[in-house]
């Protein structure tokens, strides 16, 4: 009989089903940047020597992610290279999608922060059997980019 692979059982109590971990030269600068301008919360925040951010979690609404700084883990028996956008010429190998309430206000705020707006808020329709949403797309301090979205309608159905 096959494993089944998709859960069946929910996460662990305030604890997302998925979340995602970024890397920063400077990590607690830009847990504080994130919180500011994308309105996240710090949930958890560890701090080793020299200010280093040994771990974070922080949460948007029901989402969580995890904030750590870029020069950890050499010690480890396999070391998971962690590093910025900024220190590989911009290049990202993720980048993150967040639904929000108004996405207009919340891209005016964080311009206001200082966020890049790579990508002014537009509406695609993506058909009456899909949805539509109006998304904008920022890059942060250190390059990571984020794709902040409005679900506008689904199914042919206006979302309130």
């Amino acid at each position: 009989m096959p494993i089944r692979m998709q859960p069946t059982k929910p996460p662990p109590p305030d604890w997302p089903r998925i979340s995602s971990s970024l890397f920063y030269d400077d990590a607690g600068t830009a847990i504080d940047w994130l919180c500011a301008a994308f309105g996240f919360d710090v949930r958890l925040r560890i701090e080793g020597e020299g200010g280093r951010i040994e771990h974070s979690e922080l949460d948007y609404g029901d989402g969580m992610i995890m904030v750590g700084s870029t020069h950890r883990g050499a010690d480890e028996a396999m070391p998971l290279r962690r590093t910025s956008p900024k220190s590989v010429d911009g290049a990202n190998t993720q980048a993150l999608c967040i639904v929000v309430d108004d996405v207009d206000a919340h891209c005016e705020h964080a311009r206001a922060q200082g966020a890049i707006i790579a990508m002014e808020p537009e509406t695609h329709d993506y058909g009456e059997a899909y949805w539509s949403d109006r998304t904008y797309r920022a890059v942060d301090p250190e390059g990571h980019h984020w794709f902040f979205m409005q679900r506008l309608t689904y199914r042919g159905k206006p979302l309130e």
